[in-house]
């Protein structure tokens, strides 16, 4: 669809702004196969138009989701049109700043906009989860442990085979192991939560110093902690061990204060749960950079992979593929 045509579908939908000059502008982001664009019509706020396909299906969600987490609290952007026979979505303009963008503050301002993230996060995994209105809505797949098991071979085979072109047979020795099933099926034996499925720093943006959430259109049933450790093990920001300490216990804290039960091995899972996303992540770099072309991407393995190690070290029962993550250059 050309841009001449977008604009017009916009003037379209915003007759009162139709006489104001129209200014767009395509946007990057990340590993979307959607097309993003601002859009500017005179002096007031301008909108973000979203071209998506349907060769995802989720994409095709993400409107009801945001109209359903809006509804129950959670900071989400606020949708203007939907022109679902076009595949385009008219929606709020939260501007250019995300969480990523103030990774160099002093801690002591970058914790505060953390914590209003966390804070997000928190009303997702409890008020959202528990809400009527989330009946009909349409989640994807919930985490079990044939999901855990992909993520797995997605590291597997697009970081350590495709990137680090470690021997087929050994990858096979460790992907087969019965420590990394155990896992899958633990994890996927636990209660659920709705969950956010990529919370990361480029997924929330932050406006007058509160974090909003983008990007929510993988919303499924999962575990907290596994939207805990998309954050807190970000690759894309390096935080200290004890700054992802504080804010776990933070979240924690948040939680309880929320009349949520906390269990005693709260930290044990949250660690198993950085493994599965970190290794999804190392996974998604592999197959980005190396199978789609878009190599920015390989820039964040050695981040992903010091903290996958860090993670490993801390689990019983995965020394051998400790070692073999160690052997990694």
């Amino acid at each position: 669809m050309s841009l001449e045509k977008l604009i017009l579908q916009t003037q379209e939908k915003f007759p009162e702004r139709s006489r104001e000059r129209v200014e767009i502008s395509p946007l990057e982001k990340g590993g979307s196969d959607r097309k993003f664009y601002r859009i500017s019509m005179g002096d007031e706020n301008p909108v973000i138009l979203v071209k998506y396909s349907g060769q995802k299906e989720e994409n095709r969600h993400y409107v009801s989701i945001a109209q359903f987490l809006g509804k129950t609290g959670v900071n989400v952007p606020h949708i203007y049109f939907h022109d679902e026979t076009e595949g385009l979505i008219w929606m709020e303009d939260l501007g250019e700043v995300d969480l990523w963008e103030h990774r160099k503050e002093p801690w002591s301002q970058l914790s505060l906009l953390y914590r209003s993230a966390l804070d997000q996060a928190l009303l997702l995994h409890t008020r959202a989860h528990i809400s009527p209105l989330r009946s009909g809505l349409h989640l994807q797949k919930e985490f079990n442990a044939e999901l855990y098991l992909w993520e797995q071979n997605y590291f597997f085979e697009n970081c350590l085979g495709r990137w680090f072109k470690v021997d087929p047979a050994i990858i096979d020795s460790h992907r087969h192991g019965s420590a990394l099933e155990n896992i899958a099926t633990e994890l996927a034996a636990l209660p659920r939560v709705l969950l956010h499925r990529d919370f990361q720093s480029q997924n929330i943006m932050i406006k007058n110093g509160e974090a909003f959430l983008i990007d929510f259109q993988g919303l499924r049933p999962g575990l907290a902690q596994y939207d805990l450790a998309s954050l807190i093990y970000d690759p894309y920001v390096a935080l200290t061990e004890p700054q992802r300490k504080e804010l776990l216990h933070f979240y924690i804290e948040k939680s309880i204060d929320a009349g949520v039960a906390v269990d005693a091995d709260f930290h044990r899972i949250f660690d198993l749960c950085a493994m599965q996303r970190l290794m999804q992540a190392l996974g998604a770099y592999g197959f980005l950079g190396l199978v789609m072309s878009r190599e920015a991407f390989l820039q964040h393995i050695p981040a992903a992979l010091k903290s996958l190690k860090l993670v490993v070290s801390r689990i019983q029962d995965l020394q051998d593929l400790g070692t073999l993550l160690d052997s990694l250059q």
